[in-house]
């Protein structure tokens, strides 16, 4: 894996370490850039000690109802997260999908184009509001 990716190259998430090297095993290109949307979606405001700010209050919202309303702010609220906090993406649509909401699962799906290589992709967060937190898939 290359260390001069242009689009960054960082730490996976969760972290994983390779125990012969001796190092922790680095993501780049668009698996560091899914990567960062996981965290900054699940990271609430108040976590990051030197950025204040980062993250997306998903986790506010549990026990909301689920209503139209509820439904543009969230989008709102993960447009703006990404806007500030992931510079390397354009998004193109959110979309939340309250199929499983019965069960106590939202889907948001956040396709995007990252900017450099005009490339699109999807990236499809789990949202679980019966558990009242948002744990990776």
């Amino acid at each position: 894996m290359a260390l001069t990716s242009f689009l960054g190259t960082g730490w996976g998430f969760p972290p994983v370490f390779d125990k012969t090297a001796g190092e922790v095993i680095l993501i780049s290109d668009e698996a560091d850039v899914h990567s960062s949307l996981q965290i900054l979606l699940s990271t609430r405001p108040g976590e990051r000690v030197l950025l204040p700010n980062y993250g997306c209050n998903l986790d506010e919202l549990v026990f909301e109802p689920l209503s139209t309303t509820f439904v543009n702010y969230m989008k709102d609220l993960i447009h703006t997260a990404i806007l500030y906090y992931e510079p390397r993406i354009k998004v193109n649509d959110i979309k939340i999908s309250e199929d499983q909401s019965t069960s106590g699962i939202i889907l948001i799906a956040v396709d995007y184009t990252i900017k450099s290589t005009n490339s699109r992709f999807n990236y499809v967060f789990p949202f679980y509001k019966t558990e009242a937190s948002a744990l990776p898939s």
